[in-house]
Order: structure tokens, then sequence, then C-alpha cells
């Protein structure tokens, strides 16, 4: 499977190209915003599309065709404004849903945050990233896409354990996990037809990530 990453230079994004590229099964297209990026990531062999989320869906869907599936790790980052939030976590995320349409890319995973869908435990602090997260999320929902929607929790920067909870609804106890973890659950989902049109908060746990997804309700 060819997976194009929107996010590629990101903490998750980073690790999850780093799992593609060492995969056997997989190949990867990282999509990057800077030259810089994109030649370090080109002398390490892997093939990179030199766009932004600001462009055009055609741009989009251009670079995007030939890839089997699409992963949508992009985020604005915290010290951006409402205004990057609303164009990047919430129009970017459209225009890579709209993008994988036209190109014929059914398989889309999305990465969200805990609890996304659930408006009554949005934090007030970070309200206006909750919004962009639950609309694109919902225009997934209700796209042709094959997708998967998965909404980790507090992100470190840990060693991953291997090891997740997963549920649509995770509102106590732990709610953190590694970036490590998060991007091995993603590459585990590319495939995992159990998940498939489904979506979950996901948190450190007990069970092995291959356990969690082909149990999942």
């Amino acid at each position: 499977m060819k997976v194009f990453v929107i996010g590629a230079n990101g903490q998750i994004g980073k690790q999850l190209t780093t799992l593609l590229h060492e995969s056997k099964e997989h190949a990867i297209k990282a999509m990057v915003r800077t030259t810089e990026q994109a030649s370090s990531l080109e002398e390490k062999g892997i093939e990179t599309a030199l766009i932004s989320l600001e462009e055009s869906v055609q741009k989009l869907a251009e670079a995007i065709e030939g890839c089997d599936a699409l992963v949508f790790a992009a985020g604005s980052g915290g010290s951006t404004g409402a205004d990057k939030t609303l164009l990047i976590d919430l129009d970017g995320a459209v225009k890579a849903i709209e993008a994988a349409e036209k190109a014929n890319v059914s398989r889309f995973i999305m990465v969200s945050a805990i609890q996304a869908h659930n408006r009554d435990n949005w934090s007030d602090v970070i309200r206006p990233y909750y919004v962009a997260k639950h609309y694109a999320d919902r225009l997934l929902e209700h796209s042709s896409l094959n997708y998967t929607i998965i909404r980790p929790g507090g992100l470190t920067n840990e060693a991953g354990t291997g090891k997740i909870h997963a549920a649509e609804n995770i509102t106590s106890g732990n709610r953190m996990i590694p970036r490590e973890d998060v991007a091995k659950t993603i590459m585990a989902s590319l495939e995992a037809e159990k998940v498939y049109r489904k979506a979950f908060d996901l948190v450190s746990g007990e069970h092995s990530i291959q356990e969690v997804l082909q149990n999942i309700i």
C-alpha cells in the first residue's frame, strides 16, 4: 500500500514516515511545505510532495494521485492563532478529504483529538481546535471514503509501549499516550478491517495494538 502522509514533518508524522519507510508492506509519499524538509527526506530515499494545505484541492488531488491511502496528521500547532487553526485543522482537512475523493484514494485515516465528537468535554483553552477537529471529522464520516478517525489523548514524547486502550468514549483514567504509539496505531490501522468506517478515542493501555484493533467495537 502506498500511503500519502499529510503532516509528515510533524511529531507524529515523522515517526509514521519512518515506520512506513522501513516497512516491507508499504511505501510512502510524504507531503512537506519547504524544500529543506523535502531534501532531508529525499536523501533518505523517501518520495515527497512539496505542497501546502492552503493550496487548491486540485493541486492536492494531483499530489495524492497514485496512492492507496491518505493519513491526515497535520496541525497548525499550539503557537498559532485561531485563524491558522481554521485554515489547517478545519479547511486543510476538508481539502484533503475532497482531494482524496477526487483522486480516487478511498482509504483515509484522520488524526483527531480525544472527545472531539463530544462538545461537553472540550477544553475551553483550545476550543477553536476542538471545533475544527469536530467538523472535519463529521465531514469525513459523511464522505464516500473508507475512513478511520483516531482521537488520541494527551501526547507525550516518552518511548512507546506498544500497548493501548481504544473506545468510542474515554473520559476517565489515564488519558495520555506516547506519540510513538499513535504512529504505530495509525500504521496498524491501514489494513485493519475492524476499524474501517469507525472512530475511537485512543490512550495508553494494557493490550497490544493489534489485539485492540481486532476486538474494537
